[in-house]
């Protein structure tokens, strides 16, 4: 019995003090902005499993900014996450995807950070049960610079890893509510996983160090097909057919879609394999860069087929890109596929 009993339990908050026990200039803010979006979380699993008895499922006969569609949930989950991220008084902006304009803090509350958000990416999939998940990066901002906040959002990925001089992204990650709630995140350049237990009420650690894993999978809605690019309609045959001439056995790539971003890069990170979203409809700020800096970290590669993901300028913070992103192999195999065809 002994044997089976784990004891050696590791919280997300215990995780993240020992980590800043090493930092000398942490202040513990970040701290606080963590455990606000992991009570968010908290919240945010509880309603989507509740929607059904709670009648939050459906639209509410308005769209958002992209001119989607907008459910029930989302609203509520962006507003869990604006107040508790506002009220934390460590934020001084906060982008969400369900909010056309950022959101500016003023007064008491105000901070020093920038938290960018999709409060419950895949919500017109929860009528049927479909993982969800709330994807989320956290940025310092210089509020004694002159140069306005939403400026220093506005920059490339890479200028956000690297803690250029505007912009330095400390956290960022995904929760995802399905059979149960895992939150991923990538610090300090390692991505781990805690699950929540429901039973203490707190996310504990259950996959440290993830890396890519190596099955051949492949993850995109092939119902767009007839408007994919030339170089992603070759790659994709090269995955599903043998080449012209081949002997021997042909091994086909697997093809696993859910329809939420988090939940099948949340496989792609597990498993392996590519994600694929070869129309520009994925939003930089808050989709893209964080699950491309998460697949980076993890080992992997994230492309818009011609250029790294984090080299991108949005220029808005609901700009949007393609993205390709898992395996570094993978990602280089549809690179070359690009190349030959340039346009």
């Amino acid at each position: 019995m002994e044997g089976d009993l784990k004891t050696d339990i590791i919280t997300v908050t215990h995780h993240i003090l020992s980590q800043q026990q090493h930092i000398k200039e942490a202040s513990g803010d970040l701290s606080i902005i963590l455990t606000s979006i992991g009570t968010a979380c908290k919240w945010i699993t509880n309603v989507v499993r509740k929607a059904e008895l709670l009648k939050v499922i459906g639209v509410t006969g308005t769209t958002n900014v992209q001119q989607e569609n907008v459910q029930k949930l989302d609203i509520l989950s962006n507003e869990i996450m604006i107040n508790l991220l506002r009220d934390c008084k460590k934020t001084a902006l906060l982008v969400s995807e369900e909010n056309d304009e950022a959101i500016h803090i003023t007064g008491e509350n105000r901070g020093h950070y920038c938290v960018v958000f999709d409060p419950l990416d895949g919500s017109s999939n929860i009528d049927c049960g479909v993982s969800v998940g709330t994807i989320f990066g956290i940025y310092k901002l210089n509020t004694l610079s002159d140069k306005p906040l939403l400026e220093q959002v506005l920059v490339p990925g890479t200028e956000m890893i690297c803690g250029g001089k505007i912009l330095n992204l400390f956290i960022l990650g995904y929760c995802m509510y399905g059979s149960c709630s895992v939150l991923v995140m990538a610090i300090g350049g390692q991505v781990n996983g805690y699950t929540l237990d429901p039973n203490i009420g707190e996310f504990l650690l259950t996959h440290p160090k993830i890396k890519l894993g190596k099955k051949k999978i492949y993850s995109l809605n092939e119902g767009y097909a007839h408007s994919f690019h030339p170089a992603v309609k070759g790659y994709l045959d090269s995955l599903k057919f043998p080449p012209a001439n081949h002997t021997g056995k042909f091994t086909p790539y697997s093809a696993r879609y859910v329809g939420s971003m988090v939940a099948d890069m949340h496989r792609t990170l597990l498993y392996g394999g590519i994600f694929l979203y070869p129309l520009p409809k994925l939003r930089m700020l808050y989709e893209c860069f964080p699950m491309a800096l998460l697949v980076e970290a993890a080992g992997g590669k994230a492309s818009n087929g011609k250029q790294r993901i984090l080299d991108l300028v949005p220029k808005g913070i609901h700009d949007r890109s393609p993205i390709f992103l898992g395996t570094t192999s993978e990602v280089e195999a549809i690179e070359e596929w690009f190349r030959k065809h340039p346009n």
